[in-house]
This record gives structure tokens, C-alpha cells and sequence, in this order.
């Protein structure tokens, strides 16, 4: 725990004259009462009065504290914490075009999608992981990070519709999605750098081919792990109509050829995800890759702590106002 304003503590050195004062020069400003002879009291047992005497100067004491603590701000510790880490570094290119609303997967293709790679995050704590999507263009969801908690809220917050509301180019631009991912990956210092890529379709969209993409990435050393998604038949695919929706038969059209050969060109594995089942399998096999050391930096945000210190000083508080008032109530 630190203190903000660690100024306010000088405000403790007034405990030292009050203290004093209490002690000595206060039992001449009491009222006394004088008497002949005090022998006989001289072997008197003390009350529990007389031992709580001087609690409420305690208390009072220690509300002071307490209200000094409040005003010096605590937090909860903040700091940058560096620590090396066995990982590598894996960029997810997803595809997020209007056909991955087929429901041949459940409940549908991005969803399923999207549920199996936040499995898959969750599973390795240690890696550098960012993601990508496209559809007609592409763009950077989240750069990679190891915190994979903002990386996982990124990924929940892509929506299945993203193209047919217009927000991205609908299409299917696998080039560009590589490239994308390709070109986070380009200064990573990690032995292993991976792209896995997951599309429904063919590439009939964007400035770069597919096969350009893959070799830029085989130049930086890149492999690139391709994940066909989809039924190898027609698919229900719902389309609105007013205020319901309707289905329709949507027949398969993923190129695996092409999905193959960027798969071969960079050294990684070209699969095909027929059900949730194999989609999780997949994931799995690429999670045995291997691993490097690198540098984590993570920050911890702060936090405001006064709230204990408060409350003790309304106790105390309290308490003394009771005991004043209640138990050691004096007559003048």
C-alpha cells in the first residue's frame, strides 16, 4: 500500500503537546475535592471505571490517526512487474464476413469461432497474442498483448453481423486479413512467430493476393496455420426479412486449395473444421507448439484504500462519545 500525500503525516507530530498536556498540566484544570485524611482509601481495589480512565484519550488519539491516513490518500500498490516468460507470439486472423452466420456450426460459424479461440487464449497465460479480422478489408482488433483479459473482451465484442451492418466491406479479403497479421508479427524478436487463420471462403477481395501475403510472411519467418471453416454441404443461412427471419441453403465455397498451398508455403498445417468438435481439435494441435522466452511487463492499476481507515476513525469516534457520555460521565 502506498500513500499519496505523505505530507499530512507531519500533522501526527501534535499528538506529542496534547499527550503532554493530558498527562501534565490537565489534572490542575480538574475540579478536586479536598479531604482530611485519604488513609482509608489508600488500600482501596480500583474499579473497571478507574482502569478505562484514560481510554477515551486513546480513541481520541487514534481517530486522529486515522483521519491523518485518509488525507495522506492510501492506494493499493501500483507498480510495473517484469518477469520472463516461456511463449510465443501468435497472431489470430479471423474472418468475420456475412457467411459466417451459417449455422452448420453452433450456434453459428463466428460464434463457434470465437468460442473456441477464447479457449484457446485462456489456455496459454504465457503467450503474446493479438487478433485481426476481415472480411472485404481488414483491420487490427487488438495488437498483440499478454493481457489476455482485454484481448478476450475485444474478441466477445466482434459482432456476427460486423458486415451486414456496414461497419467493415463485406467480402472475403484473405490477403489482406494475412497481411494485416503479417505485418504485427514483422518486428517480434520470438524464435516462433504464427498466424492462424480461420475463413469460410475464398479470397475475392483486397489489393493483395493470398499467395503474396504468405510469402512476405515466409521472408520473416511466419508460419501461418489455416483453418477452413464450414460444412462440405449447403448450410442454413438466416436472412432478415421485415421483422423475422428467414432461411436460406447456403452451398460451401472455402478454397482449400489456396488455404493449402499458404499453409505449405510458410511450413504450417492446413485443417479443415467441419463441426465444433474438429474446430476445438485443431486448436489443440496448434496449442503443441513450441515455446520461447521473452520479457512480460504488466501493470497494476491503483486503487483507493481509505475506506478502512475511515471507518475505524468513525468507531473510535463513537466509541468515545459512549464512554463519555455513559461510562465516565464526571460531575463538575
Amino acid at each position: 500500500m502506498e500513500f499519496v500525500n505523505k505530507e499530512y503525516f507531519l500533522l501526527l507530530i501534535l499528538l506529542i503537546p496534547y499527550v503532554l498536556w493530558y498527562f501534565l498540566y490537565r489534572k490542575k484544570s480538574e475540579p478536586t475535592m479536598q479531604m482530611s485524611d485519604t488513609r482509608a482509601y489508600e488500600f482501596a481495589p480500583k474499579s473497571w471505571r478507574m482502569r478505562i480512565m484514560h481510554l477515551p484519550m486513546a480513541l481520541r488519539c487514534l481517530t486522529f490517526v486515522m483521519i491523518v491516513c485518509v488525507l495522506a490518500r492510501p492506494q493499493t500498490h501500483n507498480a510495473w512487474d517484469k518477469k520472463q516468460v516461456e511463449g510465443i507470439d501468435i497472431m489470430l486472423a479471423m474472418d468475420v464476413s456475412t457467411s459466417m452466420l451459417a449455422e452448420d456450426l453452433r450456434p453459428n460459424r463466428m460464434e463457434a469461432a470465437k468460442n473456441v479461440a477464447a479457449e484457446f487464449i485462456s489456455g496459454r497465460p504465457d503467450d503474446n497474442i493479438g487478433l485481426t479480422i476481415f472480411a472485404g478489408e481488414a483491420f487490427t482488433q487488438c495488437p498483440m498483448t499478454t493481457d489476455h483479459t482485454s484481448l478476450l473482451n475485444l474478441l466477445q465484442s466482434v459482432r456476427t453481423d460486423i458486415a451486414a451492418r456496414g461497419l467493415i466491406s463485406d467480402g472475403t479479403a484473405i490477403g489482406m486479413g494475412l497481411a494485416n497479421a503479417v505485418s504485427r508479427l514483422k518486428d517480434s524478436k520470438a524464435k516462433s512467430k504464427v498466424v492462424i487463420l480461420l475463413t469460410d471462403g475464398s479470397n475475392n477481395m483486397g489489393d493483395i493476393s493470398p499467395m503474396t501475403a504468405a510469402q512476405i510472411a515466409k521472408s520473416l519467418g511466419i508460419r501461418v496455420y489455416t483453418i477452413g471453416i464450414g460444412t462440405n454441404k449447403v448450410a442454413r443461412f438466416p436472412i432478415p426479412v421485415g421483422g423475422t427471419v428467414q432461411y436460406i441453403s447456403l452451398q460451401a465455397d472455402i478454397d482449400t486449395k489456396t488455404l493449402s498451398d499458404i499453409a505449405a508455403e510458410t511450413d504450417g498445417n492446413f485443417y479443415r473444421a467441419t463441426n465444433n468438435q474438429e474446430l476445438k481439435n485443431i486448436y489443440k494441435d496448434i496449442d503443441k507448439l513450441e515455446k520461447t522466452k521473452m520479457d512480460v511487463k504488466k501493470f497494476s492499476k491503483r486503487y483507493e484504500a481509505y475506506q478502512p481507515f475511515a471507518l475505524v476513525a468513525v468507531l473510535s469516534l463513537l466509541l468515545e462519545i459512549l464512554l463519555r457520555s455513559l461510562v465516565l460521565r464526571r460531575i463538575p
